[in-house]
């Protein structure tokens, strides 16, 4: 991971310093996120010994979760040091998506949430036409009913 990181901001700076000026301070801001997850992965991984014995065998680094999450952050970090090194400065707008994606997710989970909380007033126009038939059966079982077709029995 750190031979990786090391070539990939070796070529933003070669890039930086020999062919066309890119953002330091966009390289700074941006990379941050996933120089910190580095080290943190550096910490928690290594296993750590004391007096001779082992103390801690070091965390999964593949682990679901919180952990999958923090590698995708640092692989897509290192894509957009390789594209704006590449590109030019207008490539570091691609970090913006992935904020950009989870704010979608978070707005259309809210409202599907909201969406599917609001008939649960029980004196809604929804709540009412939702049990028609006889003995709040839905409107399919009352199809079937009404053509002869499974009817439900009772022991």
């Amino acid at each position: 991971m750190h031979m990786i990181s090391l070539g990939i901001n070796l070529l933003f700076f070669i890039v930086h310093f020999l062919f066309s000026s890119r953002s330091l301070f966009a390289w700074f801001i941006l990379n941050l996120p996933a120089l910190v997850i580095e080290f943190w992965f550096e910490r928690i991984g290594r296993p750590t010994h004391a007096n001779g014995d082992l103390k801690r065998s070091g965390e999964d680094l593949e682990a679901k979760g919180l952990t999958e999450w923090m590698w995708d952050i640092t692989y897509w970090t290192w894509f957009c040091v390789v594209l704006a090194a590449l590109v030019g400065n207008k490539a570091w707008y691609a970090w913006v998506m992935v904020p950009a994606y989870s704010g979608y997710l978070a707005f259309t989970t809210f409202t599907g949430a909201r969406k599917g909380l609001a008939g649960m007033g029980g004196n809604t126009a929804e709540g009412e036409g939702a049990a028609s038939g006889p003995a709040g059966q839905s409107k399919r079982q009352a199809k079937l009913e009404k053509r002869g077709g499974q009817r439900m029995q009772y022991r």
